[in-house]
């Protein structure tokens, strides 16, 4: 008898099976749209206990605005709900109850000022994504966090879909339900971790300023965020470039579309590197591909014009407003002691945060360090504070920027 005759040969267990949610495990909820709807779901929610799970779907990169197209609500004891913002139903009753509720939410920076915008707001708010950052959690995705800490794994086949279709698919529909299907059991495990690493205080000041997020700061000068701008120098060229991004602006808020999509980027740089003279010469650029600049080539020639007959003072500079600071990448020549300043304070911040395994931008904002770098000798705790840090931030970062502007 052989060897391998006489030794049974155990089987080889196979590796679990990772089981991805293609919907909630209670089916998908019809989206309340009517007053009858919206009634049952209010005592739906009402019937249900503790913090209300929120999320929101709007139509980025097809819509110009930011409003909420579906809203999701999920609470223990209560199962999900799907509600439709744009009904034109009253519904004062859901608001009454999901405005009385603490709210979790995930990002909730993205969703806040669309809730808002549809009369909901909340009475406290709760943010896994910003539990996620403060415990240094390498990827705080929603999707990932899930499958990281709790071993569930969803299907994000919609993610950039327009949600401002109607009707909404089935299986977008539960794609959006199982956004908060999984929130309560996330929150109330990452504050164990939180609790356990001692930094729930942290997480106490940073969910504080949530209730009055209102949005970032709207930009000074926003044309010159068109993407290829920089490989236009004079400043004629960049009238255009300023002329275009207005008109475009203005035709997307009144048709509702995405800027992008009533004209790309690449188009007004096109334009603005030929300075075509007339608008014939502007239709004839080989690299001008929009339909819309042959739709209505006089509409974009117009704006065109308007910026080849500016005279000299009113055309744009060539850098950013006064008062902007440059890359620090630019400081060894503008002001070499802020650059000096930056070689040591900013190797300190990165040092500092790694210490505490977060990432450098959850421990302070890269901003408020180009600022202190920026400006000299200032005294640190003050500065941070002014720079809206948090309490819990400017005991990390007081001494080892200290530290690095006496060297």
């Amino acid at each position: 008898m052989s060897l391998e005759e006489s030794v049974p040969v155990e089987p080889v267990a196979e590796a679990p099976r990772e089981v991805t949610h293609t919907a909630p495990a209670g089916g998908v909820p019809q989206v309340a749209v009517d007053a009858d709807q919206i009634l049952a779901i209010t005592q739906q929610l009402h019937s249900g206990s503790g913090v209300l799970a929120v999320d929101a779907e709007r139509a980025s990169g097809y819509r110009y605005s930011q409003r909420a197209y579906l809203l999701q609500f999920a609470r223990n004891g209560a199962g999900i709900a799907l509600f439709d913002p744009t009904t034109t139903a009253n519904y004062g009753s859901l608001q009454s109850l999901v405005n009385s509720l603490p709210w979790i939410l995930h990002a909730a920076t993205q969703d806040l000022a669309c809730l808002r915008e549809a009369g909901f707001m909340p009475s406290s708010v709760y943010d896994t994504e910003l539990a996620a950052k403060l415990l240094g959690r390498p990827r705080v995705g929603l999707g990932a966090l899930l499958e990281q800490e709790l071993d569930v794994v969803l299907a994000k086949e919609h993610s950039a879909v327009d949600w401002s279709t109607r009707p909404l698919p089935q299986d977008w529909l539960a794609y959006a339900a199982l956004d908060v299907e999984f929130l309560v059991d996330l929150h109330e495990h990452l504050l164990r971790e939180l609790e356990a690493a001692a930094r729930v205080d942290w997480y106490e000041q940073e969910r504080a300023l949530l209730l009055t997020f209102n949005g970032p700061a709207p930009r000074e000068e926003p044309w010159r965020r068109v993407s290829g701008l920089h490989v236009l120098r004079e400043a004629r060229r960049l009238a255009v470039v300023r002329a275009l991004w207005t008109a475009r602006d203005e035709r997307a808020r009144e048709l509702d579309v995405s800027p992008g999509r009533v004209l790309h980027d690449s188009v007004i740089v096109d334009i603005a590197k030929h300075l075509p003279a007339s608008s014939r010469a502007m239709q004839a650029l080989r690299p001008v591909h929009s339909r819309n600049v042959r739709k209505d080539p006089e509409y974009w020639w117009a704006a065109v014009a308007r910026a080849l007959a500016l005279p000299e003072a009113e055309l744009p500079k060539r850098t950013p407003s006064e008062g902007s600071i440059p890359p620090p990448r630019a400081w060894a020549q503008r002001n070499p002691e802020a650059a000096q300043r930056w070689e040591r304070v900013r190797p300190a911040v990165v040092a500092t945060a790694e210490l505490l395994g977060l990432a450098a931008e959850v421990l302070v904002s890269p901003e408020a360090i180009r600022q202190l770098c920026w400006n000299g000798t200032v005294e640190v705790e003050d500065f941070l504070t002014q720079q809206g840090c948090r309490a819990w931030q400017v005991a990390q970062l007081r001494a080892p920027i200290t530290a690095a502007l006496a060297e």
